[in-house]
């Protein structure tokens, strides 16, 4: 009887206590709350640097002029001055207009004849047109110093026109190398070297010239 008595009272115990442990805090942790999606897991501080839009003019004309040197074939070098306009085609290709004067000098044979004089002071203008074709071969950029840079081209050039000499007009074909150094933003600097190529009989031998030009120009984009 005594034994019975003490299961009954160990089972009532027991289920009383049980429920006891959820009670005061006894039960299983609750689970942690989902971390927000839109939160980033690191803030970087990264300070922003305000940077300067290059100010380059979108205009496709180019005018302006040159100076320059000009030897002609058996003539002697002189000064040599004239003008240019040009069309952008293209970031790559361009069309130029060119004009220029220079004037002959005298031959090693009229200086050593004395009296002998091959052509009149008329005919030693040299007065030259060309309509060329120029490729920006390479462009890019000059840097003076650390904060300084310039936009710069290599280009080739090539056309045709006429050249009036010796009391002719002669067809004339130019080749040449220049190179382009954007000053401002429509202000350039040129330096150019031209072949002005033709047939020419002056000396008494028909024979083709090359006459060389090099050359200081500035130019005007509009």
């Amino acid at each position: 009887m005594e034994s019975r008595l003490r299961i009954l009272l160990l089972s009532v115990m027991t289920t009383l206590v049980t429920p006891g442990c959820a009670l005061f805090g006894g039960g299983p942790d609750p689970e942690p709350e989902p971390m927000a999606m839109d939160q980033p897991v690191i803030e970087p501080a990264i300070e922003r640097r305000e940077i300067e839009k290059p100010r380059i003019d979108t205009e496709d004309f180019e005018v302006g002029g040159h100076i320059g040197l000009l030897s002609i074939e058996d003539f002697g070098s002189n000064a040599s001055y004239g003008a240019s306009l040009a069309y952008h085609v293209t970031e790559d290709f361009f069309l130029e207009a060119t004009f220029g004067l220079s004037k002959a000098g005298r031959t090693s044979y009229e200086n050593l004849s004395g009296a002998v004089e091959l052509l009149t002071d008329d005919e030693r203008e040299y007065t030259y047109y060309a309509l060329s074709l120029g490729w920006n071969v390479l462009p890019g950029e000059i840097f003076l110093g650390r904060n300084r840079a310039f936009n710069s081209a290599l280009y080739l050039i090539g056309g045709v026109g006429s050249t009036k000499f010796g009391g002719d007009d002669r067809f004339t074909v130019n080749v040449g190398l220049g190179y382009r150094l954007l000053l401002t933003d429509s202000i350039a600097a040129h330096f150019d070297f031209r072949d002005h190529i033709f047939d020419t009989d002056l000396t008494g031998e028909k024979k083709t010239a090359h006459n060389l030009e090099t050359r200081l120009g500035v130019t005007w984009f509009f």
